[in-house]
């Protein structure tokens, strides 16, 4: 499923116009960023929890020359889905 099939369906369940169920969309995934741009983490009960996980810097390859090269320490975002969703898609 893409983003457009994804606010379909979304505008569906919720009785949104498309345009609607776009705007909130991209509401969401913006104030997400902000949050976690913070350093917040964001715990929606029942759903998950995004936040920020510091990944080490280390010493790696260029695929290309096979030279080494330095990539730095960096913040990436991720989500983890609450145990009753975990559930919920388990019990299909």
């Amino acid at each position: 499923m893409n983003k457009q099939q994804f606010i379909k369906a979304f505008a569906d369940k919720a009785q949104f116009t498309q345009k609607d169920a776009g705007i909130a969309f991209e509401a969401m995934a913006e104030t997400i960023a902000e949050v976690l741009k913070t350093g917040e983490k964001i715990q929606i009960a029942g759903f998950g929890t995004f936040s920020l996980k510091t990944k080490a810097a280390k010493e790696g390859r260029n695929p290309l020359t096979n030279e080494k090269i330095f990539v730095e320490a960096k913040e990436v975002p991720v989500f983890k889905f609450g145990d009753s969703f975990r559930d919920t898609i388990a019990k299909k």
